[in-house]
């Protein structure tokens, strides 16, 4: 059953808005706005952002003729609207749930989708392949990009626009500039707009592009003749069109993104002259919705389920994992004054929010620049401090070669959080951070630490803050935080990083389970089970897991099976690193390893997508009896599992 307005449940494709009037339209924008409070508040998703694009939806679509036309969002989130208006207003009941609407753009719901991009910063470049595409295949058809200001922070973005600026496509770029990406805005572009937002008449632009262009991360002809003419003072420099118009691109702007009348003249204008052009929209991230708009820190920007009435959460607080991360390096940082943060663009989601409050002068917020970020990090490091760069798991394969030749071939002391490490459920595949123990674990001198509860949290962050001779990484996942998990006892430590943890013991040494980071619960679970069916199982979480702690091979030697279980991708993942290291001690028990399958994974909560790839108490525990059963013979009764806590 479709919920919404009069007008909103007439709107089966983009044909049916082409006949609104001018009232019809701001009817139905406002029918838009309470539909999506109405049905985020129960699912929880990306609300702020779309509030802040519905008219621009609408006349992107009364301008433009998708899917002849094709539209790419940076990033995907802003596009629910458009959902919306292409025949899936029936589907928001669903939304971001296993089998529902995806929470971005995606090729299996609509023709109107083509691409699905979930990371800032990339529309640009698509684009211009999809313009360059059917400019060879001779097929007149507008290629049409919506990118926020925040993704302009990225350098990709630049890259894209150097390139498209000596094409004559028709492609047009749709700035959608309200002043944040996640949280607010960073940067001297960022400046630069809110100047141009503030100050209709521009009287102070020349100095403000020229250090705009100055700070732009891009080579090429186009910006050299730029900075050339700013720095000669060339007075016809100081309009608005100059930031994008010395690149060599059409500009149209500013305008106001809540104009319906407004939107569709610029666009209209844009479609017509059929090359490249930069229309600059003005929006407020949370129009309409005033529970968004009260929320400075990031408008709503994507809360989980809420009273609609009031804009408040609906689950109780609970203790979270960045929560304890963001208090322990607050910590560390009043004890060293040589600890700063870095973060892209998400200082509230990461935790950095809380080191910038309590030390402004040592928190850096980036933009949504993951390889800017790691290289800058680096630097901090060759001038004497220890930098703790926090970003999503997903994010920081974006910077890959920083890592390696930037940070780990200098021996560089930076260390990495990763938040959101593993399956995290409704944001779908391209935001699981399950690649990083793979990815990463090629770094020579990077070392990884998997905590498991709050307090080997604390530990770990310590520990990697400490070590002075190479990059750290620690991950955990999202949500909350569980109980505490004492250790038995603690073995080992030739390694340097404190030993590893034995969680669970028995009499009997058939199974050494090998348990990474946040499956330590669900491992001591499936030795207690085990136990019943007559193995003995012992549990060990190495703390760190890459590179695998050598004092685990004494371990190995005293069982029957060696089972590892990651909540990474099994290629390349912790398992592969710990069979490698028997094999290099000449090590002959047979190994298993548990983890995700290296495949995409369809959106859902994190229980559903475990459920579906067999990582679950009762699916673990069979296939371990099944393979400790091939080397061993059960016990005739119960075996005593021993555990703390």
């Amino acid at each position: 059953m479709i919920e919404g307005g009069n007008l909103l449940s007439t709107v089966r494709g983009p044909q049916d808005l082409k006949t609104l009037s001018p009232e019809q339209l701001t009817a139905l924008a406002a029918e838009i706005r309470d539909f999506l409070v109405a049905k985020v508040a129960r699912t929880g998703g990306h609300l702020g952002p779309n509030l802040g694009v519905v008219e621009l939806t609408l006349a992107m679509h009364r301008v433009f003729d998708s899917p002849a036309d094709r539209f790419v969002f940076d990033t995907g989130h802003q596009a629910y609207v458009h959902k919306m208006v292409t025949g899936r207003l029936d589907g928001f009941d669903g939304l971001r749930q296993r089998g529902g609407l995806t929470g971005y753009p995606n090729q299996a719901e609509s023709e109107h989708d083509l691409v699905e991009n979930c990371h800032a910063s990339t529309a640009l470049s698509y684009a211009d392949g999809i313009a360059k595409g059917y400019a060879l295949r001779g097929e007149k058809r507008h290629t049409v990009a919506v990118v926020g200001d925040g993704a302009l922070t990225g350098g990709m973005c630049w890259e894209a626009l150097n390139n498209i600026a000596a094409t004559d496509n028709p492609l047009v770029i749709i700035v959608n500039d309200n002043g944040r990406s996640y949280a607010p805005t960073i940067g001297g572009l960022a400046d630069h707009l809110a100047t141009l937002r503030l100050n209709p008449g521009y009287e102070k632009v020349l100095d403000l592009v020229k250090d705009a262009l100055e700070k732009t991360p891009l080579v090429g002809k186009p910006l050299f003749d730029a900075l050339h003419a700013v720095k000669k003072g060339i007075k016809d420099a100081v309009a608005p069109q100059a930031l994008f118009e010395d690149l060599g691109l059409k500009y149209i702007g500013p305008v106001d993104g809540h104009d319906q009348e407004a939107l569709e003249s610029a666009l209209g204008r844009a479609k017509r002259f059929g090359g490249p052009v930069i229309v600059h929209a003005v929006t407020a991230k949370g129009y309409g919705y005033q529970p968004a708009l009260d929320d400075e820190a990031d408008r709503l920007h994507a809360p989980s389920a809420f009273d609609p009435e009031t804009g408040r959460l609906l689950a109780a607080p609970s203790l979270k994992w960045t929560n304890v991360f963001a208090e322990e390096l607050v910590a560390i940082a009043g004890e060293r004054p040589d600890v700063v943060g870095i973060t892209a663009a998400m200082p509230e989601s990461t935790g950095i929010d809380k080191l910038a409050a309590a030390f402004p002068d040592r928190a850096y917020d980036v933009g949504i620049a993951e390889q800017h970020a790691t290289t800058s990090a680096a630097g901090l490091a060759l001038a004497g401090l220890h930098p703790v760069v926090a970003v999503y798991a997903t994010f920081l394969n974006r910077a890959f070669d920083q890592v390696l030749l930037d940070v780990a071939l200098h021996k560089l002391p930076v260390t990495f959080v990763l938040d959101r490490a593993g399956i995290t459920g409704p944001d779908g595949p391209s935001h699981y951070g399950i690649w990083d123990m793979s990815v990463f674990g090629v770094v020579p001198g990077l070392r990884v630490a998997a905590p498991r509860d709050a307090e080997t949290l604390r530990e770990e962050l310590r520990e990697a803050i400490g070590i002075t001779d190479g990059p750290t990484i620690v991950r955990f996942p999202t949500g909350s935080v569980p109980a505490a998990l004492p250790a038995l006892r603690r073995v080992g430590g030739s390694d340097g990083l404190g030993g590893m943890d034995v969680l669970a013991e028995a009499e009997r040494k058939d199974v050494l389970l090998v348990s990474v980071g946040a499956f330590a619960h669900l491992s001591v679970q499936v030795a207690a089970k085990l136990a019943e069916r007559g193995f003995g199982v012992t549990v060990v979480d190495p703390r760190w897991v890459r590179p695998v702690p050598v004092d685990l091979v004494a371990l190995a030697r005293e069982h029957k099976l060696v089972v590892t279980l990651e909540d990474g991708v099994r290629a390349g993942g912790v398992g592969d690193a710990v069979s490698k290291l028997l094999r290099d001690n000449e090590v002959d028990v047979p190994l298993r390893d548990l983890g995700v399958p290296s495949q995409w994974l369809d959106h859902g909560t994190r229980a559903e997508i475990l459920a579906e790839i067999g990582l679950t108490m009762p699916e673990i525990t069979e296939r371990v009896t099944k393979w400790a059963a091939a080397f061993t013979t059960p016990a005739q009764s119960p075996l005593v599992s021993s555990v703390r806590g």
